[in-house]
């Protein structure tokens, strides 16, 4: 008799089959996460690079705790010379013709300087011994800038002031950072009792 064929083990042969399934899949499953990994990784330093710059190049909170807020009763117009409690005022009563805001080489009249105060501008003023260089910085400031008044004032209490209607500051050089932070939350700002009432075509001839 011619001897019968066993039949091929077709569970043994499915458990090895099913065995490099698992095993394939397993190193799918490590490959992806290893990707996954990697991907993560580069995202946390380029993100963590990128978060890094923006904190490096954000610009410094400037402090404006040192302003002082003053009262400031319901303004005039009048002609005559007022006296008022504050070097340089802040505000009041005043001539009834603003300045003409821009740079002036030479003190100011009070009277028409607070009238600009009234329509929103920044009045910057310095002591007339400020150095030369300081005096430079103040011009490069205020030239080109609406609403902003530049004068010499003697008999200053500090060697830069700025002021604005009800509010001042008083700085210890030209170069403080307070001082653009200053212009740029008080002119035009809320404390104006007449915002966007004109600055020019008033009195006075600024250099520029």
């Amino acid at each position: 008799m011619t001897p019968r064929k066993s039949k091929p083990d077709l569970s043994a042969r499915q458990v090895r089959l099913d065995q490099l399934r698992r095993q394939q899949s397993s190193q799918s499953r490590r490959r992806t996460m290893m990707w996954v990994g990697a991907v993560v990784a580069a995202l946390v330093v380029v993100g963590g690079g990128a978060s890094w710059a923006v904190l490096a190049n954000r610009p410094a909170q400037v402090s404006l705790g040192a302003v002082k807020t003053y009262p400031v009763s319901r303004p005039g117009h009048v002609t005559t010379t007022v006296r008022y409690p504050q070097t340089p005022p802040v505000g009041g009563d005043h001539d009834p013709t603003w300045l003409n805001c821009g740079i002036y080489s030479a003190p100011v009249r009070n009277e028409n300087a607070v009238h600009d105060l009234e329509h929103g501008a920044v009045w910057i003023t310095y002591q007339p011994s400020l150095p030369a260089a300081q005096v430079k910085a103040l011009r490069e400031l205020v030239g080109g800038q609406t609403y902003l008044t530049l004068s010499p004032y003697p008999g200053l209490p500090a060697p830069v002031v700025a002021s604005a209607w009800g509010v001042q500051l008083r700085l210890p050089n030209a170069t403080d950072k307070r001082l653009q932070a200053f212009v740029s939350k008080y002119k035009q700002g809320p404390q104006t009792p007449e915002p966007g009432a004109p600055c020019t075509g008033g009195t006075g001839s600024p250099v520029k």
